[in-house]
């Protein structure tokens, strides 16, 4: 009897632990919301990634700012800015769901670029993916308006550290 609950509570946690990941929260934020982040007096490096599901070259890279959130680095936040449609946070939800992605995502709901770009960077032009790089601590910005390849996340934070 006991033999049979063991191997009955070992069935069950592996059962529940293929289970695919529910879909995460994604909050749709105001750019205020997003420039709290950027104006944050924390100790953490933040890494914040503009892109969208639509965009080929955002898709490319994310999994630079997945693999760099799972490291674990208490100093270093990332966040993704998604920039689809407010009305599409069901389509984001999914496609975070399907790639598994564990990063915080936002959803920005400004459809006014020219109110608030500048204030992201003056030399965004507007263009996605776009990384913005802040270490809060020594005021240091890197912003970056490309497809990042492998290691020059890494490079951008250095810079700014």
């Amino acid at each position: 009897m006991r033999i049979r609950f063991v191997i009955l509570a070992i069935v069950a946690l592996l059962l529940s632990a293929s289970r695919p990941l529910d879909a995460q929260d994604i909050k749709v934020i105001k750019f205020n919301s997003l420039e709290k982040i950027m104006n944050a007096n924390a100790a953490e490096v933040q890494v914040i990634n503009f892109w969208a599901t639509w965009c080929a070259p955002c898709i490319k890279e994310l999994p630079l700012f997945e693999a760099l959130n799972k490291q674990n680095d208490s100093g270093i936040k990332v966040t993704l800015i998604s920039m689809d449609f407010a009305d599409q946070v069901g389509r984001v939800k999914e496609f975070a769901k399907r790639r598994n992605l564990t990063t915080e995502i936002l959803l920005l709901d400004e459809i006014d670029y020219n109110a608030w770009i500048d204030k992201v960077d003056p030399s965004w032009s507007g263009a996605i993916p776009a990384t913005l790089v802040i270490n809060p601590v020594n005021g240091k910005r890197k912003f970056v308006e490309k497809e990042l390849k492998e290691g020059e996340l890494e490079a951008i934070i250095a810079s700014v550290k």
